[in-house]
């Protein structure tokens, strides 16, 4: 049984409030400068107590202005972000199950060849083979659409690699007893092997809504037309070059609202995401 020390405990909660402190100002100078005018936050010192200017600000973030540099309004980019990584999140997850599920239960020439091969492929992300990607996606014509932001991501070495991992833990009796019971192996793969994955499947869930949310680099060199500027591009063309003004009231709304859903799905899904990631259950 482990003593509990009075001072052991306040230090601990001390350094758990620094640290909480130190991520969060950011977050509050943020949110504080999307309530006050431009001229206002430009001011030194900045205020650090929230304005009256939040409900107008927002407003002209949600419907657009045309003033900073793009006519599309957040509305539309946080759409286009949403979809992105709603498909990037759910194709990733059913190839990685499709893919380890064959790796693991089938027997076929070359097998594990094509599973070092897939895990190879870790060593390329996307910056490495961004410009030979680049030339196939746009002679497929598949510049400013949505197959092109997401079909060149869709794939991931890591989410099979977790999910061979997992099905080498399913005991062999399971497997006998589906066989038993006349259970072809699509039908032990939807009743049995994505159910005991569920755990799983939710912590990445969140990590890939999160990594396609926050794409930048590839909607960059993808989109031309600001109607598919995802909601990361959008806040870059928002900060204006060469010496005209930024309004960084919008810029801050917009970033506040940018933060939202990514937020909403990692608190909805803590409960499972910390599962998936700590429970050793079968």
């Amino acid at each position: 049984m482990v003593d509990r020390n009075p001072w052991l405990a306040f230090i601990s909660h001390a350094v758990l409030l620094l640290g909480v402190a130190i991520v969060a100002f950011p977050l509050y100078l943020a949110l504080v400068a999307s309530t006050h005018t431009a001229d206002a936050i430009v001011q030194s010192p900045m205020p650090l107590l929230p304005g009256s200017h939040m409900w107008e600000n927002y407003r002209e973030a949600l419907l657009g202005s045309g003033k900073l540099g793009s006519n599309t309004n957040v509305v539309q980019m946080m759409w286009v972000s949403f979809v992105v990584a709603m498909v990037i999140t759910v194709g990733k997850i059913a190839i990685s199950l499709l893919s380890a599920f064959a790796i693991v239960y089938f027997r076929f020439p070359f097998k594990m060849v094509c599973f070092w091969a897939i895990f190879l492929t870790l060593m390329l992300p996307v910056e490495v083979r961004i410009l030979p990607t680049y030339k196939v996606v746009a002679e497929l014509g598949m510049l400013n659409s949505y197959a092109g932001l997401t079909l060149p991501l869709i794939a991931s070495a890591t989410a099979t690699f977790l999910f061979r991992q997992f099905f080498l833990t399913v005991p062999d009796e399971l497997v006998e007893a589906a066989r038993i019971d006349g259970a072809g192996a699509m039908r032990f793969f939807k009743d049995i092997l994505v159910p005991l994955s569920k755990t799983s499947i939710a912590a990445l869930f969140v990590i890939q809504f999160i990594y396609g949310w926050n794409q930048y680099l590839w909607p960059l060199l993808m989109t031309t037309s600001e109607d598919m500027y995802p909601v990361v591009i959008g806040i870059k063309r928002m900060l204006a070059g060469g010496e005209a003004a930024v309004d960084w009231n919008i810029v801050m709304a917009t970033a506040i609202l940018a933060m939202l859903p990514p937020t909403a799905v990692v608190m909805l899904m803590q409960k499972w995401f910390v599962k998936g990631l700590v429970d050793t259950e079968k």
